[in-house]
């Protein structure tokens, strides 16, 4: 099959829109025919990339995080993107544990998740400030 589709969302770093984010990518891989398995997969890396933007992005305000995603046969590739503080160092980041706000007890596992529910993870800077978190996973691969 050599479907293509794409699709961007743009929307404000509030908590209530880690939901929408997950269920929107969630409906638009649909006609890859996911598993379930597949489907809670991208669905986690996809509510840990807005998550990020969230708590970390922006520390005054609420402002947008836009999320991109396209379906190249059979591979969906997703791109998380903000315009916030960015990430000072961002191999230390990746690290698991590794949080910059312990006292809101968060796990400083974002990325770790990311990069075991997916088939690619990239972390770059994005320009002139914030982050772009690029992820892709391969739907149907069965093993076989």
């Amino acid at each position: 099959m050599n479907f293509k589709n794409e699709m961007i969302l743009k929307f404000k770093a509030k908590s209530v829109n880690e939901s929408f984010a997950r269920s929107a990518v969630a409906a638009f891989l649909l006609p890859l025919d996911p598993t379930l398995e597949e489907l809670n997969d991208i669905k986690t890396a996809v509510s840990e990339a807005v998550t990020n933007c969230i708590v970390h992005a922006y520390e005054k305000g609420e402002e947008d995080i836009e999320l991109a995603c396209s379906i190249d046969g059979d591979t969906v590739h997703i791109t998380v993107s903000d315009t916030g503080v960015g990430i000072s160092d961002i191999e230390k980041a990746r690290q698991p544990f590794f949080t910059t706000k312990p006292e809101d007890e968060r796990s400083g596992m974002g990325f770790t998740l990311m990069e075991t529910f997916m088939d690619n993870l990239e972390v770059l800077p994005n320009q002139p400030l914030g982050v772009i978190v690029k992820m892709s996973k391969k739907i149907g691969n069965k093993g076989g």
